[in-house]
């Protein structure tokens, strides 16, 4: 189907002579066919591939705090595998939260642990709030919490999830931060999943 065409160079001898040529048909040939594409990464600037993140298809990083007395704070995620969430390529956060002790529960998501990497720096600030400036609400003036819930209740054996969007784009070391306000001790479970657009 395609095929080249040629034309004389400007300097020929047959171009002096006063042959005109056309190096582009009148007609252009279009292709009649579909050709499926599949976009799965890119090379950056360095010629390192970066392949496209994808939503975590099930909750991950799951943690049980055993016993967490009433009062208490815990992090997670804090398994042997996964001690933080990277939210690099990802626009939302899901968490999930089983309480064996129905009642009030404090939920933060701050920076951490100081023995993992942000990019390249090293320690970073563990345990404090991540803080943000967007456009729009809570507030376009100035930093203020990612996510920051004082009091959420929680009933007895079920999960609870939340879905956080957009606050936590990009970040690269986070944990989230449980208090037990409940009255008495509970066993925490805690998961995460994160989403793209």
């Amino acid at each position: 189907m395609p095929y080249e065409r040629t034309g004389y160079a400007p300097w020929s001898l047959t171009r002096e002579a006063g042959v005109q040529s056309a190096t582009v048909d009148g007609t252009i040939q279009v292709p009649q066919y579909i050709t499926p594409t599949l976009d799965t990464g890119f090379i950056d600037i360095k010629g390192n591939w970066k392949g496209r993140r994808s939503s975590d298809e099930v909750f991950i990083g799951l943690t049980t705090h055993l016993a967490v007395a009433n009062g208490a704070a815990v992090l997670a995620p804090e398994t042997g595998e996964v001690d933080f969430i990277d939210m690099t390529g990802y626009n939302d956060l899901m968490v999930a939260i089983n309480p064996s002790n129905g009642g009030n529960y404090a939920l933060e998501v701050v920076m951490g642990p100081d023995t993992n990497t942000f990019a390249n720096l090293t320690p970073v600030n563990a345990g404090t709030g991540i803080r943000v400036a967007t456009d729009g609400e809570p507030s376009d003036e100035g930093l203020y919490s990612a996510f920051q819930d004082g009091s959420e209740s929680l009933s007895t054996d079920v999960w609870t999830i939340f879905n956080i969007q957009g606050r936590l784009r990009g970040q690269k070391v986070l944990q989230l931060k449980i208090t037990n306000n409940s009255g008495g001790n509970s066993n925490i479970q805690v998961g995460f999943m994160r989403l793209i657009k």
